[in-house]
């Protein structure tokens, strides 16, 4: 074992990816705060936090139906998908 604690005979293990949304046009003073395993969205008015929970939730179940996660899916493939996800 090293110094930290780690084995070096072990394989590394990258993190897990996440989605973040960060909303910037609250003015209401609340604050909105969702979390999940894969995401967390944080701030922005009412409709504009509802919008990106429902972009990244229906993005979360596009993937799955695709059998890809976030590790594993092109970007330009996950930018189309949430662009596809996301409500007018």
């Amino acid at each position: 074992m090293n110094r930290l604690g780690n084995n070096h005979n072990s394989p590394s293990k990258k993190p897990a990816a996440h989605l973040i949304g960060v909303g910037l046009d609250n003015k209401d003073g609340h604050k909105r705060i969702t979390q999940a395993e894969r995401f967390a969205i944080v701030g922005g008015s009412q409709e504009t936090h509802e919008r990106m929970t429902e972009t990244v939730v229906k993005t979360f179940e596009t993937l799955d139906r695709k059998g890809k996660t976030l590790e594993t899916v092109d970007k330009k493939e996950l930018s189309d998908i949430i662009k596809d996800n996301t409500p007018d």
